[in-house]
């Protein structure tokens, strides 16, 4: 097989199943943030047990996600160092703020929150929560930010046939980013919501003892993903301006496309510059699913009875609707990411040219050890993820208030 196939599938693979680890953690932090706030501000129980029984849940997927994201920055050095050399003095700057927020920022104040239950005042625990929001929020920000200059470069120069950054402040403008960035918060809040409704939803078809409690995230699930998906579908469709301007080959094409052919047919040589079919019907079915979630618009009104969710039909849809929200970011990524084939950077980086000089006996050696890793990576999510969704919200481990310390054993004097 061709290196350059390999790679490629590589890339794919690893950033598919860290996409999907991303949507979970962003869109779960957010609900997260909200339930705490409610039980600081009310001192409402149940709001304090939701709020250790799906912080439980987040912390799995985001450990576990950090461990495949480790694994996916392999891929620029390993496979990717043409990308590396040629562009690295602009894509590695927003790379590299969003290493240090994400690593180190957002584990930091993840790592106190974690271990300050019981030890720290509520509002620094919920300060330390919103901290880690915030800083999940910035690192998708700059990852869109990276992404946004593949997709549309802007603010460099070429000094000695490498890109250098010239303007810092236009990759912040970059008319890619915007919408782009809305988006993939939205699908995340979509994604989280459709997850906290489903496990509820599970729990009350099970019949637990908790269902007041499992009913009230069963709502705020579906409220969350409701708001988010008009909000999906408002930031994609306001996309095809800005991306249809910036990139006329993507799409089935735009204005300018045969120009823009011609002037690369002369700097790159004779090649096939359109995009592969497969980011259309990404995008296709994206759409499609997009609209069969605002379904979830008419389970709301159903859901403030309680002899309509006892009738489990309601229940029924919103857990066999859970793989929609992973399906369509799966799709999106694909629309966003192979329509900008056959570039890396558009226009400016043939992705033939960003591959590494590597064996194809080699690239095949190392897509095989990474995609079993990652998959491992997964499969022990989903284990240890429904394995603690399964438990219920009775006593979660996380913030559970530590155990009295023993009396001490007072000596007992024997008498001759």
């Amino acid at each position: 097989m061709d290196s350059l196939l390999l790679a490629r599938l590589q890339f794919a693979t690893t950033t598919s199943l860290h996409f999907l680890f991303v949507a979970v953690t962003l869109g779960l932090v957010t609900l997260l943030v909200g339930l705490q706030t409610a039980w600081v501000l009310t001192g409402n129980p149940a709001y304090e047990r939701l709020t250790r029984f799906w912080g439980q849940l987040y912390v799995i997927n985001y450990v576990l996600g950090i461990a495949t994201g480790i694994v996916m920055e392999f891929q620029f050095g390993l496979n990717w160092s043409g990308l590396s050399r040629y562009v690295g003095n602009v894509f590695g700057a927003p790379l590299a703020i969003e290493t240090l927020v994400a690593f180190f920022l957002e584990s930091t104040f993840l790592g106190m929150w974690i271990f300050g239950w019981h030890r720290l005042r509520r509002g620094v625990h919920l300060a330390l929560l919103w901290g880690v929001a915030l800083t999940a929020y910035a690192s998708a920000f700059w990852i869109m930010v990276a992404n946004s200059w593949l997709q549309h470069p802007v603010g460099y120069e070429l000094r000695d046939g490498v890109a250098h950054l010239t303007d810092f402040g236009a990759l912040l403008t970059n008319p890619t980013l915007g919408m782009a960035f809305g988006h993939v918060v939205a699908a995340a809040l979509l994604t989280g919501g459709m997850l906290m409704a489903a496990v509820s939803a599970w729990h009350l078809l099970r019949r637990t003892p908790d269902f007041a409690l499992f009913r009230t995230s069963l709502r705020i699930g579906l409220v969350t993903a409701a708001l988010a998906v008009s909000l999906v579908l408002g930031f994609g469709f306001a996309q095809f301006g800005p991306v249809g301007q910036a990139q006329p080959t993507k799409f089935s094409g735009g204005a300018g496309r045969d120009a823009l052919v011609t002037e690369w047919t002369a700097r790159f040589g004779p090649g096939d510059y359109a995009p592969p079919v497969l980011a259309d019907v990404g995008l296709g079915f994206m759409i499609m699913i997009g609209m069969l979630l605002c379904c979830v618009w008419l389970l709301l009104p159903l859901l403030w009875r309680d002899w309509i969710i006892r009738l489990r039909v309601p229940l029924w849809i919103t857990l066999v609707a859970l793989p929609l929200p992973f399906a369509a970011v799966l799709l999106g990524w694909i629309a966003r990411e192979v329509g900008r084939q056959p570039w890396v950077a558009y226009g400016l980086l043939p992705t033939e040219r960003a591959v590494s000089p590597v064996g194809p006996g080699v690239m095949l050696a190392s897509l095989i050890g990474f995609t079993l890793l990652l998959g491992a990576l997964a499969v022990a999510n989903g284990v240890l993820f429904a394995r603690h969704a399964a438990r219920g919200a009775a006593d979660p481990p996380l913030g559970r208030p530590p155990a009295p310390a023993p009396e001490p054993v007072r000596p007992v004097s024997v008498l001759a």
